[in-house]
């Protein structure tokens, strides 16, 4: 696939962020990847293995490390940040201090920031500048899987057409398919309320229950996923493209899933507390519900899985008596 080479900076080096840079570097494009702390840094620039978020994957040497910010920054064309949500805002400000403006940011984050209930595109575009192009890059991508170059597609979505096709051309490849969209609110807001259904599906699982429970809280999921994000300003359809439904499919059923992993543990009866001090990986969708809760209630949407993650997660309701709150609700129709 003949295409421009660019020079791309790829901020946060975490498994999403270096599988990033790896479908960069398959592309021909020269790639550069930060991360916040230098001696981590230093490990996998020697060692080509990020042991802590993507073990066993052998990171290229085309992919460069720094630890520098502004030397990231300044010989980028473009941008791509990797930064989980809780992290997002202080790494931007920090970005915004060597920011070269008119540099386009592609952002892969999937959650809502849990103090202001914003999109990461929205963070972004505070902290570096209201004109700042911005796309966002979701869709079913498990880091593990495309960094081992198993076919993977993905929806690349801006305000600005011609911003998407850039991205598409710049990350598409023979085993990384890009489409395009200029839902850009539907396509964030999908990557974000998925990881609170594969969180109730983890707990599904963790419990004992089966695959006809599973399917019910994808199904009914889907639509709270798209209730919410229509009223927010996204497209209905989107929720049933690439970045909502198959999200929300692989989140939920694959052993990569850090949301799923994290419900199964609470189904079993470990704490969130516990769940949390034993890994540095981060599972999106247990911050991402405080948001939905906000949002919901602002809005006045029933979105009765998500309150009873929230319930479960926060306020230590067992979860069996979720299940039961469930599925003893008034009966109604579809």
């Amino acid at each position: 696939m003949a295409k421009d080479k660019v020079r791309a900076g790829v901020i946060g080096d975490g498994a999403w962020g270096t599988a990033a840079a790896m479908v960069l570097a398959r592309q021909g494009h020269a790639v550069k990847l930060w991360g916040a702390f230098p001696d981590y840094v230093e490990e996998v620039s020697k060692t080509r293995n990020n042991r802590k978020f993507l073990p066993g994957i052998e990171i290229p040497y085309e992919v460069e490390y720094t630890d520098d910010l502004s030397d990231l920054v300044h010989e980028a064309e473009i941008i791509v940040q990797a930064v989980p949500t809780r992290h997002l805002r202080e790494v931007m400000r920090k970005t915004a201090t060597v920011f070269v403006r008119g540099i386009p940011v592609v952002s892969l984050t999937k959650g809502i920031e849990e103090e202001r209930h914003i999109r990461p595109s929205q963070i972004i575009k505070e902290e570096l500048g209201p004109a700042t192009p911005v796309a966002v890059l979701s869709g079913p991508s498990h880091a593990e899987e495309v960094a081992m170059g198993i076919p993977t597609s993905v929806v690349v979505a801006s305000k600005k057409d011609d911003l998407a096709k850039k991205v598409q051309t710049v990350f598409a490849g023979e085993r990384f398919r890009v489409y395009t969209s200029m839902d850009m609110i539907g396509v964030e807001l999908a990557g974000a309320l998925k990881n609170v259904i594969a969180v109730a599906a983890g707990v599904s699982d963790g419990i004992g229950f089966g695959d006809n429970a599973k399917a019910a809280l994808l199904t009914r999921g889907m639509k709270e996923m798209g209730d919410l994000g229509t009223v927010l300003g996204g497209h209905r359809k989107t929720f049933f493209g690439l970045s909502g439904i198959g999200d929300l499919i692989v989140t939920c059923i694959s052993r990569h899933g850090r949301n799923l992993a994290v419900g199964e543990a609470i189904g079993r009866g470990k704490t969130l507390d516990a769940i949390l001090e034993e890994t540095e990986k981060v599972a999106e969708g247990v911050f991402t519900v405080k948001g939905v809760k906000v949002l919901a209630d602002k809005h006045e949407l029933e979105m009765p899985i998500s309150t009873q993650v929230f319930e479960v997660l926060y306020n230590g309701k067992d979860p069996a008596a979720a299940v039961d709150d469930l599925m003893t609700r008034s009966l109604k129709e579809e």
